[in-house]
């Protein structure tokens, strides 16, 4: 039976979320996440003790990231992802050692998709490391919205992304071959006024809502003040600023390579667990 190709579905409008960002950097864009991701990706590729000698930035907004590798990269460049997805990363296969990607990946509708591209493009050996807001971000907005419009509109409508958790990201990088896949969050925790001070912050990031899903008549006014009235009754320190999490995903994986460590065969172990604890008593 011949295999019949699907098509991801189109949770985002990728060209909204082109022109929110443009408009986010003449807002004068809100660049924490950014920066904080920036300086941690230049930390864990310090961490790996090898030369990359060409590298690519895919998707990446900003010039963060550019700024805080660019000293260590000699070839270093910069891939936009297309908004409409059908076109092909320009990426030549095994031309790259290195790609990185920072808070982009989680508004592409075929994820797999651009990945499998991606682990065409490294040589082998070669390494992906990315940031992707995921799991929890922004559960308490989502929570305060949905009650809000249950309450007032009798229904609720998609507002806040969703995001992909640890372990799908991880059986992902298996799935498009890549070896030695490592997924862990890094969990940010940001106080605001209130929910309009945050709702303000996401629009000079470049993040409200793009779900091609989304209502499309402006937010009613008593809406947007009883989300406000219950982030704050549901989600407030004691000093009355409410919080917001932000949980960047962090994902790296490899090209494989004979030089990597292998898993081992089953029955291949040298000794026997008695063996071992044997070894580890004490005399």
């Amino acid at each position: 039976m011949a295999h019949t190709p699907t098509t991801a579905p189109v949770l985002f409008d990728r060209a909204l979320l082109r022109a929110r960002q443009d408009r986010a950097l003449r807002l004068a864009p809100a660049t924490f996440l950014l920066d904080r991701v920036a300086e941690e990706m230049a930390e864990r590729l310090h961490a790996v003790l090898r030369e990359f000698t060409s590298a690519a930035d895919v998707g990446t907004p900003g010039d963060q990231v550019h700024n805080a590798l660019a000293g260590r990269l000699n070839q270093f460049a910069r891939v936009d992802l297309p908004e409409q997805e059908s076109e092909p990363l320009p990426l030549q296969p095994q031309s790259l050692d290195l790609v990185v990607s920072a808070l982009a990946f989680q508004f592409v509708n075929d994820l797999p998709g651009v990945l499998a591209q991606i682990r065409r493009a490294l040589r082998p050996d070669g390494l992906l490391l990315a940031a992707m807001l995921g799991g929890d971000t922004l559960t308490e907005l989502r929570q305060s919205f949905a009650a809000a419009e249950a309450e007032l509109e009798g229904g609720v409508s998609p507002r806040v992304a969703p995001f992909a958790d640890l372990r799908d990201i991880g059986a992902l990088l298996q799935r498009v071959g890549l070896a030695l896949p490592v997924t862990d969050v890094d969990r940010i925790v940001v106080r605001y006024d209130s929910a309009l001070a945050l709702m303000q912050d996401l629009r000079r990031m470049g993040a409200t809502n793009i779900l091609a899903e989304r209502r499309r008549t402006p937010s009613r006014r008593a809406t947007l003040l009883r989300m406000a009235q219950i982030y704050g009754e549901r989600f407030a320190d004691a000093d009355g600023r409410i919080r917001a999490t932000f949980d960047i995903v962090w994902l790296s994986g490899w090209a494989p390579h004979e030089s990597q460590q292998q898993p081992l065969q089953p029955g291949s172990a040298k000794a026997g667990l008695a063996e071992a604890v044997r070894k580890l008593s004490p005399k």
